[in-house]
């Protein structure tokens, strides 16, 4: 029996589009995301495929932008990079040009690995990573705060991360793929 998981994904422009996914896509999914080094006869032995028609699968996948990219995660604590913020920034005019402005400017600075514009008192919260207090206190002076764009930055430290995951819950779209993590 082939069953069919619709999946609305977002693209830029806000459109929706609707993607079809069967038990042995979810599976596929569910595999690469959890481990990227999977070459393609590893990922269609555990699926069940043969190399061309898994490949086939993970290519259209990614034609589709539901597979966006593969990357390496890194351990910060080992290369010396221990020392993580999470910040609320508050802009003192959030105008469509100095959303736009500060936007254009995060993408550019290397200690911002996540930032998103979120509802409510601030304007955006961003995850900042850093070798120390003072590599920080320098990312907030010369950085942030040289824009002359930003009223107000709320840092709240890391102390510790109870969990940390990349993995998309696939569980909650299709009953192919377990619901907890493994």
């Amino acid at each position: 029996m082939l069953t069919a998981i619709i999946i609305y994904i977002r693209d830029k422009g806000q459109k929706i589009m609707a993607a079809d996914l069967d038990a042995i896509d979810a599976k596929i999914l569910d595999l690469i995301q959890r481990d990227a080094a999977l070459s393609v006869a590893e990922i269609a032995e555990k699926v069940g495929l043969s190399s061309s028609p898994c490949w086939r699968r993970i290519k259209r996948m990614e034609e589709q932008g539901i597979i966006a990219r593969r990357v390496t995660l890194l351990n910060y604590d080992k290369l010396g990079l221990n020392f993580e913020v999470v910040a609320n920034v508050k802009l003192s005019l959030p105008s469509r040009e100095n959303l736009e402005k500060f936007e254009q400017a995060v993408r550019k600075w290397p200690e911002c690995i996540e930032c998103m514009t979120v509802t409510g008192a601030v304007d955006y919260v961003m995850r900042i990573v850093t070798t120390d207090m003072h590599a920080y206190d320098n990312f907030l002076r010369d950085k942030i705060l040289a824009l002359g764009l930003v009223s107000d930055i709320q840092s709240r430290i890391i102390v510790n991360v109870s969990k940390r995951t990349t993995a998309a819950p696939l569980g909650l779209i299709s009953p192919y793929v377990p619901t907890q993590d493994r």
